[in-house]
């Protein structure tokens, strides 16, 4: 705790929320719900959480606008117009902050305020957390609505600090823009992120080179704008819509041109139609347009080659067409990436694809960027090096639970907890959409919601029931986490070095954090505890 934690009083509630994203937006909704008192605390100027801080050129949802969207009130999805398939980050920003100017949330929340530890009293039985700006919380319940993309990996290439250009993270772009016109531009990173930002870059940049390490496979949006008739069909069907999506695997309904038999049962013939239609479709889908994709490595790979062969088609200089096609993770074992003209934009006059693999980059110059075989003079440049996900955020926090435990030596080795929201040994605090829930495998918004209405449902019991303190039993977590990692070994996930396993962050344990079963399912789960008086829970007051 700063020095200057001590000049301030100490601020009451009975609950503090840290982070204003969707999920913090809509869990202080349902705390006004309940009558309780709350804090939102947010680091950022502004509501919107990754949608507040990734402001870079292209970005973009993956999941269909009119599906990341809140379901809550049938009033907001009636009155709120989607313009395209796929909404842009300022469309998404604007839809957050009519949500809080509708439901009249920003009172209660406060902006510019990074807590940077948050410690349990067990006498109290409270939570204070300490801010950047030395103000102090105190609160029976500490809800982490931090985020699983809130926390940049930083570039760490030697000379940096010597670049006499201008360099960004995507994941921190400026809210007034950048300007690209012009410019020789070089992109570092070619996930989900690069690839949007690349076509949009490659149209203003004098010159672009793509610094590529490994290449991922990457879907065709086929976005498009919404027309009226198709809004209101839409609108008509939201209440049926989102009772399928809660049952779903990913948390939205899918059209009906997918295959309920395994890929291999499946004459070649048929399963290229199939392929094809999903092709055309557009969209994350691909990867479901059979069921034994992501647990069959033989199946998966009459897909991955159903895409290498499209590269081929859309590349036409042969060499990057090789580089730009992955070899080395089965398909859909990293985030499946959705772009507009990705694979096109290699196709144009001013952009160079760059091996980093072959070559590694060596050094930032004054001038540019070096690698192992050549000097590059750029005036930008551009890194779309990701994040440190789902834990980062929470360990970012000094976060101090019974008996002076810190959550970071308790997940020394990895990530442990009880359904992807509790944590033994940390009473009264949850992490909603947590290590060990489905999370970043679905759509965020549905498994936040279903996260917030759980969690709402619980300090419900607990008030009716005048019970003041809630934990995860070690054996109830113990059980849950072995569980996690047995979906996942049955899978082709684990096959790959990707941000789910915290791969990309060098130190940082491997171990496959989402939950792969499903919003569905993993909902049942979360019904069936409760249904048992929140069973693998000891509730006391």
């Amino acid at each position: 705790m700063s020095a200057n934690a001590a000049a301030w009083a100490t601020r009451t509630y009975d609950v503090v929320v840290v982070g204003a994203g969707f999920a913090g937006l809509y869990m202080l909704h349902k705390l006004r719900e309940l009558g309780l008192s709350a804090r939102v605390l947010e680091a950022g100027d502004g509501v919107g959480g990754t949608w507040f801080w990734n402001r870079y050129p292209g970005a973009r949802c993956d999941v269909q606008s009119f599906d990341y969207s809140y379901s809550f009130s049938e009033e907001l999805q009636q009155e709120w117009h989607w313009t395209e398939r796929y909404a842009t980050q300022p469309e998404i920003l604007s839809y957050l902050e009519h949500v809080v100017d509708r439901f009249d949330l920003a009172s209660d929340i406060q902006y510019g305020t990074r807590v940077e530890s948050a410690t349990f009293d067990e006498e109290a039985r409270r939570w204070t957390l300490a801010t950047d700006g030395g103000e102090l919380f105190s609160a029976r319940f500490t809800i982490m609505a931090t985020g699983c993309l809130s926390v940049t990996k930083q570039p760490e290439f030697p000379g940096l600090e010597t670049f006499r250009g201008e360099w960004f993270h995507t994941g921190e772009w400026p809210a007034d823009g950048v300007d690209l016109a012009g410019r020789r531009i070089g992109v570092i990173g070619t996930g989900s992120t690069g690839i949007q930002l690349i076509p949009v870059a490659a149209a203003a940049a004098a010159e672009l080179y793509v610094f590529q390490r490994s290449p991922n496979f990457s879907l065709p949006a086929q976005n498009r704008p919404l027309d009226v008739a198709f809004e209101k069909e839409l609108k008509a069907a939201y209440p049926e819509r989102r009772r399928v999506a809660r049952r779903t695997m990913r948390g939205y309904p899918a059209p009906d041109i997918l295959s309920d038999r395994p890929a291999l049962d499946v004459p070649p013939d048929e399963r290229q139609a199939v392929y094809e239609r999903v092709w055309a479709n557009g969209g994350p889908l691909f990867t479901s347009s059979f069921p034994d994709l992501l647990v069959n490595r033989e199946a998966n790979d009459t897909a991955a080659d159903f895409i290498r062969e499209k590269i081929r088609r859309i590349v036409t200089d042969p060499g990057d067409a090789t580089l730009l096609s992955p070899v080395d993770h089965p398909l859909g074992t990293r985030r499946p990436c959705v772009d507009t003209a990705y694979y096109q934009t290699f196709n144009a006059d001013n952009v160079t694809l760059v091996d980093v693999r072959s070559a590694p980059i060596q050094e930032i110059t004054p001038t540019g960027l070096r690698t192992a075989e050549h000097d590059y003079e750029l005036d930008t440049i551009v890194f779309a090096i990701g994040f440190d996900a789902i834990t980062g955020a929470l360990l970012k926090i000094d976060i101090v639970g019974v008996d002076g435990e810190k959550l970071r030596d308790k997940w020394a080795d990895g990530p442990v907890s009880y359904l992807g929201l509790s944590v033994a040994g940390f009473p009264n605090l949850f992490t909603i959409t947590g290590p060990g829930s489905p999370s970043v495998l679905t759509n965020m918004v549905v498994s936040i919601e279903q996260h917030v209405e759980w969690l709402t449902e619980l300090l419900r019991y607990m008030t009716e029931h005048g019970m003041d303190r809630v934990e995860a039993e070690p054996d109830a977590e113990a059980a849950w986490v072995r569980h996690v990692a047995e979906k996942a070994d049955a899978t082709l996930f684990p096959h790959s070095n990707s941000w789910w396993t915290g791969s990309n962050v060098p130190g940082k344990p491997r171990v496959f954090m989402p939950y792969v079963g499903g919003v569905g399912p993993y909902g049942e789960i979360c019904d069936a505890v409760a249904g048992k008086g929140y069973e693998g829970y000891v509730l006391s007051s």
